[in-house]
């Protein structure tokens, strides 16, 4: 059964999760302007995990004139930094400051990304180290975090980014462009390693590097003709290895959970499918989700089984996973201790039952019973001594 646990509409144009050092999941949502009444918005949510619902507004921060409305957002790993791009100011940088019960937004300036246009995707490397932007423009920048230094300014990246992620181990980028091309780029000094090949009736449209630690793949949604698969491509060698049909249409958005078991798509007119990367196979379904609308953000939530969409008309969405539960800590720890004791009683009965086997003689001198028999016993074969 599907868990549709909010829906709050306001205009939502973009949205991510926020995981605090508390392990208090929070939701940020970029939210569009209405005129001088009521300007664009960066709004700040708890999430009850006991609903699955988004539930206090925590903080909001409101947008000067001029700086349009949010585009794109990026969630550093920490929890800590907020990158948000605009269609007129070009990113913008806030701190999140506090606990949940008095959380602070402080905005502040990004230099290297201020005034540079529309940047449609922006994501921090796995660990922390790196940030990337990509524009509608086709420009693809890469810095360091939090210093700030330009490792890539490659303003022919692509016609037009699509998509972009970094790789588990943060070496590698993959970007797509809306012309249907993939590029995989070196991190460390912004290189361009290899561009994905592709036949000529196919568009790369989406990319996500696994991130279970085992299986080095990149996966792109792709469109082969008038068939919409997951292509999977090797990334030792940087060659397709098979694909998969799994949302069998068009996909607008890609993700993939933190712990890399699942892997999640979004239609361009609602649905959403979760298929489990360790067989490739559909294990949670919502179909119309989001109703004839494009879903804008899909993203997993970093410790529950629950994801966050976004569509211009239906807003934000959070969605309870019908897959199986995983195991937390305390239960793990109280298995082990059960079966502790489990051992311990059957190590007792052993104990008592095989008496041959567990009460062994004590090593020592040999008794003098033992060696010539019992003077009192009538069974002696000499018999008493007549002296």
């Amino acid at each position: 059964m599907e868990g549709r646990g909010s829906s709050k509409r306001d205009s939502v144009t973009c949205g991510s999760w926020i995981r605090r050092p508390e392990k208090v999941n929070l939701v940020v949502l970029g939210k569009s302007g209405h005129g001088d009444s009521s300007p664009p918005v960066l709004e700040i949510f708890s999430f009850d995990h006991n609903t699955n619902s988004l539930s206090n507004s925590l903080a909001t921060f409101a947008f000067e004139d001029g700086e349009g409305d949010p585009v794109a957002i990026a969630v550093h790993p920490n929890g800590d930094d907020v990158v948000c791009s605009t269609t007129s100011g070009g990113c913008k940088l806030f701190e999140i400051c506090g606990g949940e019960a008095n959380i602070k937004v402080l905005a502040k300036a990004l230099p290297p990304l201020q005034d540079v246009g529309p940047q449609k995707c922006l994501a921090f490397s796995v660990d922390g180290s790196k940030f990337a932007a990509g524009g509608m423009d086709g420009h693809l920048r890469i810095l360091e975090w939090p210093g700030l230094r330009i490792i890539l300014d490659e303003p022919r990246a692509h016609k037009s980014i699509r998509d972009l992620d970094f790789s588990l181990d943060s070496e590698f980028l993959a970007t797509t462009s809306n012309d249907g091309s993939g590029r995989i780029w070196k991190t460390e000094d912004g290189v361009p390693l290899t561009s994905l090949v592709r036949k000529s009736d196919e568009k790369i449209e989406l990319c996500r590097f696994s991130k279970d630690g085992t299986k080095p793949f990149l996966f792109c949604a792709t469109q082969m003709g008038d068939k919409s698969v997951i292509a999977v491509y090797d990334i030792s060698t940087w060659n397709r290895i098979g694909f998969k049909r799994l949302l069998r249409k068009p996909a607008s958005i890609m993700s993939v959970s933190l712990d890399g078991k699942y892997l999640a798509l979004g239609s361009k007119d609602g649905d959403i499918c979760v298929a489990e990367v360790k067989k490739m196979e559909i294990c949670h379904w919502s179909k119309r989700l989001h109703l004839g609308t494009c879903i804008e953000t899909l993203e997993f939530c970093p410790n529950e089984r629950v994801v966050l969409t976004t569509s211009g008309e239906w807003g934000v969405v959070v969605t309870k996973l019908t897959v199986p539960s995983d195991w937390k800590e305390w239960q793990i720890y109280v298995l082990l201790l059960g079966l502790f004791l489990a051992s311990l009683v059957i190590f007792y009965i052993l104990f008592k039952n095989s008496d041959s086997f567990w009460n062994l003689p004590q090593p020592g001198k040999p008794k003098i019973e033992a060696m010539f028999g019992d003077p009192q016993s009538s069974d002696d074969i000499f018999g008493p001594v007549d002296l």
